[in-house]
């Protein structure tokens, strides 16, 4: 569904991907794991065009989309749901949600669409007219989940959602990401909770100083002795 080829990624003079390939399949839920500066969050911003490769290739469904504008990324029905949820703070939930509509197909069904997120997320409806600014972290993640499926997507691409959330509200996001998935939406994730992502993915890789070292599945992963010594303290 979406092919990453052999990028090469830099921050002005700063080389931060090197050579990255990966894949990810439909309906599928794919991981990226890593330490801190690992690299991942990068390729998060590479798929979305928010930064450019400097080489090697980006094709979704057939079609090259490097050097696109974001715009067209979301239009072509990958979204992005970014770390730190980057929410409008003096907009309501509602407003929020409709941002994530802008284009399209996702504008003629925003009210079907946005009905489905409040089935989704229940306490969202119940603020709908609330500042965005004003809610729990747990709630904002919600509204910024909520905003990405607004824009219909193929792939969600999430970048660390569990970032600065109580223990009982990750459980909760990550059972609304298994159930986002089997609704059919494919999944790119990005997170630090290496046990919990392994558990729930079909595939992982696994980043290093901004070259990917070890690929597999969710299952084969968890018992690597590599990934329990670096991220499971075995």
């Amino acid at each position: 569904m979406l092919t990453v080829k052999n990028i090469d990624v830099f921050y002005d003079d700063l080389q931060v991907l090197w050579d990255v390939s990966f894949e990810v399949r439909k309906k599928e839920i794919l991981v990226l794991i890593g330490a801190n500066g690992a690299g991942k969050s990068t390729i998060i911003k590479t798929v979305s065009s928010l930064l450019i490769p400097q080489n090697g290739s980006i094709e979704f469904e057939g079609a090259r989309l490097d050097h696109r504008p974001p715009h067209e990324i979301i239009q072509q029905g990958i979204v992005h749901v970014p770390e730190g949820r980057r929410l409008f703070a003096e907009m309501s939930v509602e407003e929020n949600l409709i941002m994530g509509s802008l284009y399209g197909e996702a504008k003629t069904k925003r009210f079907d669409t946005m009905e489905h997120v409040f089935e989704l997320f229940p306490r969202l409806k119940e603020r709908r007219k609330q500042m965005a600014g004003t809610l729990s972290g747990g709630e904002q993640q919600m509204v910024a989940i909520g905003r990405g499926l607004m824009s219909l997507p193929k792939i969600l691409m999430f970048d660390e959602p569990s970032l600065g959330l109580a223990p009982i509200l990750v459980q909760e996001i990550f059972e609304m990401i298994r159930r986002i998935n089997a609704e059919g939406v494919t999944i790119l994730l990005v997170e630090q909770n290496v046990i919990q992502t392994l558990a729930m993915c079909n595939r992982a890789y696994v980043l290093e100083n901004g070259r990917i070292i070890l690929e597999g599945t969710g299952t084969a992963l968890m018992e690597n002795d590599q990934i329990k010594e670096a991220f499971l303290g075995i």
